[in-house]
């Protein structure tokens, strides 16, 4: 008889502790499943990401690579144990900072910073970067990181109290932050049921093929851990889901035959003890390879097949904005350009993989999973389930990183049939590359586009085509298709305008929403093409935009004329010293240095339409005024790192006049906050804002009823006690007096704001948005024309964001919109059934970004909660094109296919040097 293994001793956050899991198990896992250490994250399970990062015997390492039976005897620290004087200072430089976004990545770097912190008390910007080189973060774009860290040693608290009225515009610390920073947050993987049940999936491994099911009932019955196996079969309601109406096509299970590489025909369920290890290579199913259509031109083909049978090809939809005469006022114009530009599929790459539970309760389901949408998940899922939505409820765990792609299902759909199939409770955790080849993706787009202009530098017409690729299912694919052609002209007045646009299928992983939905790759087209015709013309790049700069009383190209709140003009002329002095000091330094590094200045402009494009798009919120005096604010906006649990309820407080402390916030929840509609589209300071706006205004007026006060009088809250003045007159309401309702409040309110819209007729007319946010980025560049690499030095950014409700948090999306621009333009690209892990598919490190100076322009919004719009989205926009420009600058180079990776730099400069010599 073998030996029972002798127990692994180690010290755990000072304290000495023994467990008997495997020697050989990752000291990640032991860690969050065996000894709840759940502030340790697990990103990858690769050593790519270092969210997993714990401190063994004071040195950094990835607890991923690590074996449990490796720290027999050492000493390990996490996030929870890192409570000493020093970690302390550093939690409070991140939390005033803003340095913790969505949160995820946030323990990895502040162990990896403690430990250099503890043998460097004052490190330098390159210290820290070579330090927390290991650990990516996809929200922050690390400049506040990189702060946090240098300015560990001043002494100054974070900022998280304003007086009555004053909490909009200030610099307010997240209300959520102090979670994030001490690993007490919860993510989708780091609350379970004890007896939950693990589900893994079984997907197809090709891109396009038939398949069959064996005898599951006898694999099931030869391998005693597996509970059950649940095929499409066991789907009660509709075995389809999708985000769109009119366009939903995916199934939960696939019948027969799969679409894309990824796709699930079947799933698992485990008992804990060995869900983790199980191999389910075994699991019978036979496959018959078939032919896939991977490529718009293929797609596209006559005599392609169509990949849905209820659809007469492969175009799942169109877009169209026409105004005026394009092609009249193109052969006309003075000067033309035109060009075709290619762009790939780009991964979300959140560090934090898909999770969450399910547990049926009575004849109702209640998933509580990471997602930006929770309504929509829970209607979703009663058509899946066949029950009404009020029997669903969807708990949101703090999301660590959306941009889009979970605002569609990935573990919902599984682990709610089988928990209702089972009635036992069942968890998910997606693995990396699962995440990656079964999600969706930014799309693929080629563009065509063609620009006039007059000989005095004004836009006469545009004409543009763009074809994205949607991938198998519908996904977002409708609303890029249709969002696209409202924008490809950027903020700029153009009086004869067609642009037209497809939503394709391929058997490749679906596309779907990724900040931005689709205006990014048009940017990419339209701000290339103005630098051409500005050089075209003999005009400076910024002297081109100012010029043709759409003004609040110039219609767009839907015939919008907006009034008020469009400050894009104001961008550009906050840019202009920034302008000069950037093109002159790279022109000097290229005057100076004749050898292989050359510098260059681009520059870029975007709009952005905020909430959903000519739809119904509300948000309710409601208030609650308790017998103590605190207010319970219930915000249904999820917070995807963003900041809308801190920046509502900025909103909330001044509306109503009363401290932010006396808040207290209930996070989404179906059961308890009313729809505050997707987190997506720039959406939530704007439209949830101004029903948190709305609501608090009323909240004040029944207050005032109450005391029989008028508009102009101070409230003052104390505890159980609210204090009205007015013209000498003060009075107290003691509310502990009044009666309360079934929710136990005094007072409750509850408001609803829908931005006013109109529908887009024929030619694409109409009022598509309330609200357009604008801006434009200055990226300063170097290129090594020997390798092809380029380097970004400096990126500044101007946005007129309406009103700051809170600055701190407004710079922390800028500068996280940018990196996953600077991404998007110089490394990333996606290519399904490859590189499905953060080591193959690259995405910005710290030592990747540059410093990021923003610019904030307050051109408030005759709509928006104290004229306040979105920012999430429009930070990404202009970034890879002004890179472009810059690339451009620096070498004379145009580059329509992006990224811009080093081969394609260096060929592109082979090229015009053999052009220039030929």
């Amino acid at each position: 008889m073998k030996p029972e293994p002798a127990p692994i001793r180690f010290k755990l956050n000072g304290q000495q502790i023994s467990t008997d899991a495997p020697a050989g198990r990752r000291l990640s896992h032991a860690l969050r499943e065996n000894l709840g250490q759940r502030g340790v994250k697990v990103g990858c399970d690769a050593g790519d990401c270092g969210a997993c990062t714990v401190l063994l015997n004071g040195a950094p390492v990835c607890a991923c690579l690590t074996a449990l039976g490796q720290v027999n005897g050492a000493a390990v620290e996490t996030i929870e144990g890192l409570g000493d004087p020093l970690a302390e200072k550093l939690k409070q430089s991140f939390h005033r900072h803003g340095a913790a976004q969505c949160g995820i990545c946030t323990p990895g770097m502040l162990v990896s910073a403690t430990a250099l912190l503890r043998r460097n008390a004052t490190p330098s910007e390159d210290e820290v970067e070579q330090a927390l080189g290991g650990v990516l973060c996809r929200c922050t774009g690390y400049r506040k990181i990189i702060d946090a860290v240098c300015d560990v040693n001043r002494s100054e608290a974070p900022e998280t109290s304003a007086k009555a009225g004053q909490a909009v515009g200030a610099r307010l610390a997240r209300l959520d932050g102090v979670r994030k920073l001490d690993g007490s947050e919860i993510f989708g993987a780091d609350d379970w049921p004890e007896d939950a049940l693990v589900l893994r999936c079984i997907r197809s491994p090709h891109a396009h093929a038939w398949f069959a099911l064996g005898d599951v009932a006898a694999w099931q019955a030869a391998h005693p851990g597996v509970v059950r196996v649940v095929t499409a079969d066991d789907v009660p309601g509709r075995n389809l889901f999708g985000t769109i109406g009119p366009f939903i096509d995916q199934p939960v299970f696939a019948r027969g035959i799969t679409r894309f590489k990824g796709e699930a025909v079947a799933a698992v369920i485990l008992e804990p003890e060995n869900a983790w290890q199980f191999d389910l290579k075994s699991f019978p199913v036979t496959w018959e390879e078939l032919s896939p259509l991977l490529g718009i031109a293929e797609a596209t083909d006559p005599k392609a097949t169509p990949l849905h049978e209820t659809r007469a090809g492969n175009i799942l939809t169109t877009g169209l904005v026409q105004r005026g005469d394009a092609a009249g006022a193109m052969a006309d114009s003075d000067v033309t350009v035109e060009g075709a530009y290619e762009t790939g599929f780009v991964e979300h790459a959140y560090i934090e993989p898909e999770a969450g539970f399910a547990r049926r309760v009575g004849d109702r389901i209640e998933i509580q999973a990471c997602t930006q949408s929770p309504y929509l998940d829970r209607d979703e899922m009663a058509a899946i389930l066949g029950i009404a939505p009020e029997d669903v409820r969807i708990i949101p765990t703090a999301v660590g990183g959306g941009f889009g792609s979970k605002l569609d299902l990935s573990v919902q759909p599984f682990i709610g049939v089988a928990a209702w199939v089972l009635n036992r409770p069942v968890r998910m955790v997606y693995s990396r590359s699962e995440s990656m080849m079964s999600t969706t993706k930014r799309h693929p787009a080629r563009i065509r586009m063609k620009v006039g202009a007059s000989k005095d530098g004004r836009i006469r017409a545009i004409e543009f085509h763009g074809d994205f690729n949607t991938g198998a299912y519908a996904s977002w694919g409708p609303t890029v298709a249709n969002r696209v052609p409202v924008h490809a002209s950027g903020p700029y007045f153009v009086p004869n305008y067609r642009a037209t646009s497809r939503a394709i299928h391929t058997h490749l992983v679906p596309a779907g929403a990724f900040r931005g939905f689709g205006v990014p790759q048009s940017a990419v087209a339209q701000e290339q093409l103005y630098d051409e015709l500005a050089e075209k013309l003999g005009l400076d790049p910024l002297e081109f935009r100012l010029k043709n700069a759409l003004s609040a009383d110039q219609p767009t190209v839907c015939g919008q004329v907006l009034g008020g709140g469009l400050g894009f003009k104001s961008c550009l002329e906050a840019l202009a010293p920034h302008w000069r002095r950037a093109r002159a000091e790279a022109e000097a330094f290229n005057k100076a240095n004749s050898g292989r590094y050359r510098r260059g200045a681009g520059i870029a402009g975007m709009w952005y339409g905020c909430g959903n494009t000519s739809l119904p798009n509300p948000s309710t919120m409601r208030m609650g005024l308790k017998p103590d005096g605190r207010i319970a604010l219930y915000q249904g906006a999820v917070d995807i790192g963003q900041g809308s649990n801190t920046v509502v309820t900025q909103i909330s407080a001044d509306a109503l006049g009363a401290p932010i402390e006396r808040f207290d916030l209930l996070s989404a929840d179906t059961d308890q906050t009313p729809d505050c509609g997707k987190t997506s589209a720039s959406r939530q300071t704007f439209v949830t804002g101004k029903a948190a706006f709305l609501a608090g205004r009323k909240l004040r007026q029944e207050i005032l009823r109450i005391a029989n006060a008028g508009e102009d009088a101070r409230l003052s809250f104390g505890d159980g006690v609210i204090v009205v003045e007015e013209q000498g007159r003060r009075q107290e309401l003691a509310l502990k007096r009044l009666p309360v309702d079934a929710r136990g409040y005094v007072l409750q309110v509850e408001e609803t704001f829908d931005p006013p819209t109109s529908p887009l007729d024929a030619n694409g007319q109409g009022a598509p948005y309330a609200v357009y946010g604008s801006g434009a980025h200055i990226a300063e560049i170097e290129v090594d024309t020997d390798l092809g690499i380029v380097r970004v030095l400096k990126m500044t950014c101007a946005h007129d964001v309406g009103r700051a409700v809170n600055p701190t948090l407004i710079e922390g999306q800028i500068e996280g919109g940018v990196a996953q621009g600077l991404g998007m333009a110089l490394m990333e690209e996606f290519f399904p059934g490859r590189g499905e892990n953060l080591h193959d598919y690259l995405i910005p490190t710290i030592g990747d970004m540059p410093p990021v100076e923003s610019i904030l322009i307050e051109e408030e919004s005759p709509v928006g909660p104290f004229g306040a719009k979105g920012i999430g989205e429009q930070a990404l926009i202009p970034t890879a094109p002004a890179i472009l420009n810059g690339i451009y600058h620096a070498t004379g180079i145009r580059l329509r296919r992006i990224p811009a990776i080093p081969d394609r730099v260096r060929a592109a400069l082979l090229a015009r040097k053999e052009t220039r010599h030929g």
